[in-house]
């Protein structure tokens, strides 16, 4: 469960408990305290599977289609039809790749590092409707192990998908596969299992992250970062005008991304309860105060206010409100949403020419460096009265230390790797003509 239910107390003391309690989650694992079970069906919480089925629906609502047409809107015309068959093409391949693999490794007891192999290769998850028993988390014992299962792959879709973002009009379809579900496997599901799983080492630290401020965003925008260099800026980057699309596809990938989110924050109660409620309603204030917030610095510094900042700047606020969005109060939400409006429209706009990298639709600049704010003010501003759990500054800065340094090593070595399996940019002449003829051989009606 995204709210750590099983999180002992966070090592709040000192920095030498912390590195202590680090060494022992390293060397030895933690177990979790039960394991995955066949129980009476009857047992399950009809009121928290109804919620978690509609949750999973609106986190998968995010990517499929709003992470395409958020991204389909903002590249060039000819690249549009690319950008969306990546993202579908990669949602398809997490997802089997997630239920062979990927899950087993995140979300079942193994030790710090890693789960167990006790879900691979589709095991488990049974339903055995004449014994009236069915399989459940050790993490999630209320709802059925397939839909936690499921609800899960949305997650580990949408942070793939969020990749695609950083290398746009350039790598090659075979290149975006390989990468996406090696790196599903070998970056993301580890992280997952650090933060989520309760016997995860940074689990163990008491890192709080509720949603996926470390585990989704930060890890996708320091990946995104790492491939913008690796790949290179598109050709005429910097001396071209690269006209967005059309922002009305943008648009309306921002309202599915804001409405998806509700599933994203509240869903990881993975209860139908109070604490649902208030994530729902703390993620919609951040993400108002980070289109403000967005708009109003780029009024103030470009003298007027585009439709694309106020779109990222929900984006941004809806990033920075995911880790805490089980731990915080509506006011500080939208201090929240406030301050990663601001902090995100630098990391696409100033830190991006300081970084020098083509991240073409500022990956890291919006979920990478929200996630960040989000994380550090998870620490500052978290109530024990909402989470049950007091946050650890120092646990904080530690999970987003290790989560960011774990993907910039994870994400270039997958990268060497698909180059040397499949080559990762098309040629010149395929990249001037465009990705939609090069690579599908479709082109966009008029």
């Amino acid at each position: 469960m995204h709210a750590q239910p099983a999180i002992p107390r966070p090592l709040r003391w000192s920095l030498a408990a912390l590195a202590a309690g680090a060494s022992t989650a390293w060397a030895q694992g933690s177990p979790a305290p039960t394991q995955p079970m066949l129980v009476a069906a009857d047992t399950l919480n009809g009121a928290d599977t109804a919620w978690l089925l509609t949750a999973t629906a609106l986190v998968l609502l995010m990517t499929l289609p709003g992470i395409a047409l958020f991204y389909a809107g903002m590249v060039r015309r000819k690249s549009v039809l690319n950008t969306m068959a990546s993202v579908l093409a990669v949602a398809a391949l997490v997802s089997l790749l997630w239920f062979a693999v990927g899950y087993s490794l995140a979300f079942t007891p193994g030790n710090g590092l890693l789960g167990g192999t006790s879900r691979l290769w589709f095991s488990g998850m049974a339903y055995l409707k004449e014994g009236g028993r069915v399989m459940v988390s050790h993490v999630a014992p209320n709802v059925p192990e397939s839909l936690y299962a499921m609800f899960q792959l949305t997650f580990a879709i949408i942070t793939a998908a969020l990749v695609v973002g950083s290398f746009v009009e350039r790598m090659r379809l075979s290149a975006v596969l390989v990468f996406s579900g090696l790196w599903s496997i070998v970056v993301y599901a580890p992280v997952a299992h650090w933060v989520w799983e309760p016997g995860g080492w940074l689990a163990q630290l008491g890192a709080l992250d509720f949603a996926g401020g470390s585990v989704v965003h930060i890890n996708a925008g320091v990946a995104g970062l790492v491939c913008a260099y690796v790949l290179g800026p598109r050709r005429g980057y910097g001396r071209e005008a690269f006209e967005p699309y059309s922002l009305a596809f943008t648009l309306v990938g921002t309202g599915l991304l804001w409405v998806g989110w509700f599933g994203f924050n509240a869903g990881s109660a993975v209860a139908a309860d109070g604490r649902a409620g208030l994530a729902m309603l703390v993620t919609h204030v951040a993400a108002a105060a980070g289109a403000l917030s967005w708009m109003l610095g780029e009024w103030i510094l470009r003298g007027r206010p585009s439709l694309l900042g106020l779109c990222s700047g929900a984006v941004a606020g809806l990033v920075a409100i995911t880790p805490a969005s089980g731990f915080v109060m509506p006011a500080s939400a939208v201090l929240i949403g406030a301050v990663a409006g601001f902090a995100c429209y630098w990391g696409a706009t100033g830190l991006k020419r300081m970084l020098g990298a083509d991240d073409s639709l500022d990956v890291f600049g919006v979920h990478g460096i929200g996630g960040l704010v989000g994380c550090v003010l998870t620490g500052l501003l978290a109530s024990k009265a909402v989470g049950g759990v007091e946050a650890s500054m120092v646990a904080q800065l530690v999970s987003a230390g290790a989560v960011l340094a774990w993907s910039a090593v994870g994400t270039f070595v997958v990268l060497l790797v698909t180059k040397v399996l499949v080559g990762l940019r098309v040629d010149e002449q395929s990249e001037a003509t465009g990705l939609d003829i090069a690579q599908q051989r479709e082109r966009l009606g008029n």
